[in-house]
């Protein structure tokens, strides 16, 4: 082992190991070939276990050297690019490749809280601006500005994600950027999240750090750290997420600033997350081919619906150039502009013309017997941002002017009522 490397190596108590047992060759006539549970920080040179064989990096698929590594590692849930000696652990193959009995899957409950709290550190980058990062009773972070922007979600399995439709990087990622957009709505520059994660014991570990890894991407492309959290046991998965942000010496923008003459302008496309729901729902993402002329763009739809991409930079240059009103549209666009001009004590205008990136979205709606308008105007999760303009103010170059401000109350779209669902209400009953 390299100086100073930390290694994190634990053994199945059913494993028949005894005390010295990894320093010499297993002898499978009287042991039980060792359960690893996780390994932390591996080096390009570093062996666990035993010297040389057991566990080790490269040389995976040079199986005519008795003395190399195999692959297959998902079945173990380890989550580094580590290999298995094809000599010492035996089993069905797996593309030619030594496998590894179901039992060696790792779960939570096998790891523990405190194995699944290191394990999970170990994935996060520090934050090098925090007082007091992640490891502690609580964050210490600094607020230049004196104020801090703080948002706070839920995502219920089952409701707001579903396992057997989105990998756990795109959950994670989900996860973030649906927090991470609340705080570039207000014009500021997302800083921080913190998580906490409500999970099933039996779940695998390799899930969990999955999710994570989401996480991590999505608040690196936001320019935010994670700098803590908490982990308990449930019946299912229930992601808890704060995200905080940085004003940087600007007034916030919130929901109550527009006014008559302004400009309605969105900083990304709607509908695509809906319509990608649609989609898996109907079946047909990774059911039978999918006739690329009469549903072209069907993957960029699934993807928007498992990983959508706000512009978290739109927010705060919207601030800049002088948006009078903000929101992040995560439930329905008709539904989060009503809620601008209930605060703002207008009427919003929504040509539907004018709305951004709808080719394919049309696409889908003809190849499903749908209407695109109730995925773009009622469905939500895209996280594009919403802002009004004052009539002569710059439009910052990102954004697409979509409709106008008038005096009155609610919205209209094309001038006339919205008389569909204007978008989700986790309570609003069935048919309403």
């Amino acid at each position: 082992m390299s100086p100073g490397r930390r290694l994190g190596l634990y053994v199945h108590d059913r494993a028949g190991q005894r005390p010295g047992d990894p320093w010499h060759a297993l002898d499978l006539r009287h042991h039980q070939t060792t359960k690893v549970v996780h390994v932390v920080s591996l080096g390009p040179d570093n062996y666990v276990v035993w010297s040389g064989d057991v566990i080790g990096l490269g040389d995976a698929g040079n199986l005519p050297d008795a003395r190399g590594n195999v692959g297959c590692l998902p079945d173990l849930g380890l989550d580094e690019n580590v290999s298995l000696h094809h000599v010492v652990l035996h089993g069905r193959g797996c593309l030619g490749k030594a496998t590894v009995a179901q039992e060696a899957a790792i779960t939570v409950a096998d790891l523990g809280e405190f194995g699944l709290i290191a394990a999970i550190q170990a994935l996060l980058p520090p934050d090098e601006d925090a007082v007091v990062g992640v490891g502690d009773d609580a964050a210490v972070l600094p607020a230049p500005d004196g104020r801090v922007v703080a948002s706070t979600d839920l995502l219920i399995e089952g409701r707001h994600f579903r396992r057997d439709w989105s990998g756990p990087e795109d959950i994670g990622a989900k996860a973030a950027a649906q927090n991470l957009a609340d705080i570039a709505a207000m014009g500021a520059v997302p800083t921080s999240l913190l998580f906490g994660l409500a999970i099933p014991g039996e779940l695998a570990v390799a899930w969990v750090l999955g999710v994570t890894r989401g996480m991590v991407a999505e608040c690196k492309r936001a320019g935010a750290s994670i700098v803590g959290g908490d982990v308990t046991a449930a019946d299912s998965v229930m992601l808890a997420i704060t995200a905080l942000g940085d004003l940087a010496g600007r007034d916030p923008v919130t929901r109550a600033g527009a006014k008559p003459g302004d400009r309605i302008a969105l900083s990304g496309p709607v509908g695509l997350s809906a319509a990608g729901l649609a989609v898996l729902t109907a079946g047909l993402a990774g059911g039978p081919p999918v006739d690329p002329v009469s549903l072209p763009g069907v993957d960029s739809l699934v993807t928007a619906h498992r990983r959508p991409r706000p512009d978290y930079a739109a927010g705060p240059q919207a601030a800049i150039d002088g948006a009078t009103a903000m929101i992040d549209v995560s439930d329905g666009l008709v539904q989060d502009l009503g809620h601008v001009a209930a605060a703002s004590g207008v009427c919003v205008d929504v040509r539907t013309a004018s709305l951004p990136g709808t080719g394919p979205i049309k696409a889908a709606a003809a190849a499903l017997g749908a209407d695109w308008l109730d995925w773009a105007l009622a469905g939500g999760e895209d996280h594009a941002l919403a802002a009004s303009f004052p009539e002569n103010a710059r439009i910052p170059q990102t954004w697409t002017v979509i409709g106008s401000v008038r005096s009155g109350s609610g919205v209209l779209v094309d001038s006339a009522p919205w008389l569909s669902a204007g978008g989700w209400d986790h309570f609003r009953k069935p048919g309403l």
